[in-house]
């Protein structure tokens, strides 16, 4: 499954706005048009299928915090993600709790959840949920209710428990919680990073890199070990990258030219261990459905810029591609080597909008 338009309404900055995708889409505009706004988005979305819903919003400040902040109209108070995956699609609508909210008033409270299999020119429901309740079509094509009691903070999707008598609820759960986002690696003194690892086997990257010894010896043991060294001698021409082992501990080391000794993760500045973590990422044994990666540029020398595009490019032969980024450089380089999507975002009263009214091929 590809993802094919995402639809948000009533989130921050972003009033309603509707995007068509490509297997590679490239976001920019300048700093506060919305453009991590619209990355949360996404996350938001991989969270309401595993379950993490009412937590991640409550690290952003509670659904109180998260609602669209210009001004409203008359109606109920919502906000509303909706995503297309090839023929089916799925939308969550969720607003504040209503009082009593007791001890948890950053919940959210889901009113409505819907999937819908696109059937020619009809849309078939296959999921409604609303008022506390919910019907799902099962495997035999029947409407019943759905035979669990349902968390009012929680989607229906986190809650399938029966996979084989719901397939397409299932199948939209597992291509959701598939969806992997890259925003911050910890790089400073102190980053797990920097020091001796645990060898366990690591096809994926943590969020945030703290297993890169690990995951980049996954990589060169069972992944394309060839792109990796081509990464790395495009990056740094003539640099080594090795992994050692110690009694089941993992270290990073680069040998550089010149230098009578290879250098350990300790030594690496902040953009250097920032690109190996980038490396890691895309070159996942295990690549996701969705890859977002909000300013991956951060840190980054100008001349990793290139090196990063071509990166970037070959990743998106494995996976969907949602790029954030302030750098036009990089933009640039990617729409050239490959076709993908401008999403040029600008800001109109305060709201994300598209500039132009439209994204560009």
């Amino acid at each position: 499954m590809t993802v094919q338009e995402l639809h948000v309404a009533g989130y921050r900055s972003i009033r309603e706005l509707t995007l068509p995708l490509a297997q590679v889409n490239v976001i920019v505009g300048p700093n506060g048009v919305g453009k991590t706004n619209l990355y949360r988005t996404m996350v938001l979305l991989g969270s309401a299928a595993s379950g993490s819903f009412a937590r991640t919003l409550a690290e952003e400040g509670g659904m109180p915090s998260v609602l669209w902040a210009g001004q409203r109209s008359k109606g109920p108070v919502r906000m509303t993600l909706r995503v297309r995956l090839d023929q089916l699609v799925y939308e969550l609508q969720c607003g504040l709790t209503p009082p009593p909210a007791g001890p948890f008033q950053l919940d959210p409270d889901i009113k409505e959840e819907n999937l819908w299999l696109l059937d020619k020119r009809r849309r078939l429901p296959m999921l409604e949920r609303a008022a506390g309740s919910a019907f799902a079509r099962d495997v035999d094509g029947h409407r019943v209710t759905f035979p669990f009691s349902l968390w009012g903070s929680e989607s229906v999707l986190a809650q399938v428990v029966e996979p084989h008598r719901f397939p397409l609820l299932s199948a939209v759960r597992q291509q959701l919680m598939n969806f992997r986002f890259y925003h911050h690696f910890r790089t400073d003194s102190g980053a797990p990073l920097r020091v001796e690892q645990v060898g366990v086997r690591t096809p994926v990257l943590s969020t945030d890199g703290h297993d890169l010894a690990a995951a980049l010896a996954t990589i060169l043991d069972i992944g394309d070990r060839g792109a990796l060294r081509d990464a790395v001698s495009s990056a740094f021409p003539g640099a080594s990258l090795e992994v050692s082992s110690t009694q089941g501990r993992f270290r990073v080391e680069l040998g550089l030219p010149g230098m009578s000794r290879p250098l350990d993760a300790r030594e690496f500045s902040d953009g250097t261990a920032r690109y190996l973590c980038l490396l890691a990422a895309l070159l996942s044994p295990r690549p996701p459905l969705l890859m977002a990666l909000n300013e991956p540029e951060t840190s980054l020398h100008p001349d990793l810029l290139g090196p990063l595009g071509d990166l970037l490019v070959h990743a998106a032969s494995r996976s969907q591609l949602w790029i954030t980024t302030h750098s036009r450089p990089l933009a640039e380089r990617i729409r050239k080597a490959t076709p993908c999507r401008l999403i040029e975002l600008g800001k109109n009263g305060g709201e994300t909008v598209l500039a132009g009214g439209a994204a560009e091929e």
